[in-house]
């Protein structure tokens, strides 16, 4: 490696895909440093996957209770205090943390606790210390923060976003969750299972936008049943606070009232400040980095990963990004990314888990699809007597019987969508679904079992 420079890598941003990349780079022999301003993990583990997904099991118990008594079991009244799950959170993100930190410290890499930013195409400066780094590579990790742009809305400083959900000192009596993408679908469920009264306001006329149609309407209908309420082609007006209250008010003149609002309006690429323009890097319309399909800018020695690229806003997408840097600049082996046939769930309750194309997306893409689409109660709530149905779907290509995209509505469809994007990667077609012998009794049998096409569609 070269000594030209202080270092051969220099990553910034010590996120999923930061922390990955320069663990990988320095076993491979380069002098690797990462610098990070608040702490390891990234929107993921402090902020995001890991939190929201203790939160989401925290808010299942409350029918959990309920669906007991079915079973045989006699609950006792039940008390639920936020303060426990928001201190026993808060000490399982610091374990992670830590982790995070001392893996990068084993694998050779040198940690760097401040702010950084461009001075020029390899010069970094260190914000704290007013040092100045030189690299030969660099790597943008910087990730993504939660939107607060709520246009001409008035008072829109008033709301939180997902960053401060999970550290409120108390649990809001009454919720308006502003948005209408995952986030905003799964903190509407955890909320109502913790026992507050949700509105979701959403700007347009469907929650879930780019889901599959079958999806969005099993989730619609699951969360109108449970209470949540569910408010369509709003925006907001003005945003008032009256001592502990909040008054929202919408195009429609509507006031709503609340003790909390929350913004889950979609995410921006941590760009600001960074000091792109000196290293001549290119941004898009968002602020996003603008790479190609190795991750490398415009800048032949600069790249970027993760959501400050803006492609696909997930945690494995940006360590998968990280291992296709390593292998491209340190392996030798040019390897650009991969983005299709990636699993994604949405946490609500019940899940949805999904990989592949949706019927629309299938049909656009011209292909001729056959539908096999079951719709079914779960055994468990035959004897909870819960009111839930599970949605299984099968989006196959009818000339080559290959299967397209496989959606879940249903109890663990996250778990059962992981395996089946394995089998869609390796090409599996309807034929085999078929052939595989059902496990029963399960929810995931129905992949296997259903045999008769519900419809077929060509394209327009």
């Amino acid at each position: 490696m070269t000594t030209e420079f202080d270092y051969d890598l220099f990553v910034i941003g010590g996120g999923s895909g930061g922390v990955r990349a320069s663990r990988m780079a320095a076993q491979a022999g380069a002098r690797v440093a990462i610098a990070e301003e608040y702490g390891f993990g990234g929107t993921c583990v402090i902020r995001g996957c890991i939190p929201k997904k203790l939160f989401v099991y925290a808010s299942h118990y409350r029918d959990d209770f309920e669906d007991a008594a079915g079973f045989g079991w006699t609950v006792p009244e039940t008390h639920f205090d936020w303060k426990v799950l928001v201190a026993n959170k808060d000490k399982e993100i610091a374990r992670l943390e830590g982790l995070y930190e001392q893996n990068v410290t084993k694998a050779g890499a040198e940690i760097i606790m401040e702010r950084a930013e461009f001075l020029d195409p390899h010069t970094i400066h260190l914000k704290k210390s007013g040092r100045r780094v030189t690299a030969k590579h660099i790597l943008i990790a910087t990730g993504g923060r939660p939107s607060r742009d709520m246009g001409n809305c008035v008072g829109a400083d008033h709301a939180i976003t997902s960053n401060e959900a999970f550290y409120l000192e108390t649990l809001p009596r009454r919720v308006i969750v502003a948005g209408g993408g995952y986030i905003a679908v799964e903190f509407a469920n955890i909320f109502h299972g913790l026992g507050a009264e949700v509105t979701l306001v959403y700007r347009r006329d469907k929650i879930l936008r780019g889901f599959d149609e079958d999806m969005r309407d099993a989730v619609t209908d699951a969360m109108t049943k449970k209470g949540i309420r569910i408010v369509t082609n709003r925006v907001f007006k003005r945003v008032d606070k009256r001592k502990d209250e909040i008054f929202a008010f919408t195009d429609h003149d509507e006031v709503l009232e609340a003790d909390c609002l929350m913004l889950a309006i979609g995410r921006v690429p941590n760009t600001d400040g960074l000091g792109l323009e000196k290293a001549g890097v290119e941004t898009g319309r968002k602020g996003e980095v603008l790479v190609d399909r190795f991750s490398q800018t415009n800048v032949d020695h600069i790249y970027a990963i993760g959501d400050v690229t803006d492609r696909l806003q997930l945690t494995p997408v940006a360590l998968h990004e990280a291992m296709a840097f390593v292998k491209t600049v340190y392996d030798g082996v040019p390897t650009p990314v991969d983005h299709t046939l990636v699993p994604t769930a949405v946490f609500s309750q019940p899940e949805i888990g999904t990989v592949g194309l949706s019927e629309a997306d299938a049909l656009a893409a011209g292909h001729s699809i056959d539908v096999y689409l079951s719709r079914f109660r779960p055994l468990k709530h035959t004897l909870s007597g819960r009111e839930e149905r599970s949605v299984f779907k099968l989006i196959v290509d009818a000339e080559t019987d290959r299967v397209l995209g496989c959606h879940i509505f249903g109890a663990d469809a996250a778990e059962i969508v992981q395996i089946v994007a394995v089998a869609l990667k390796m090409g599996a077609t309807k034929a085999q679904f078929d052939a595989t012998i059902a496990l029963h009794p399960s929810a995931a049998e129905e992949l296997v079992t259903m045999r008769t096409k519900s419809y077929s569609r060509a394209p327009a």
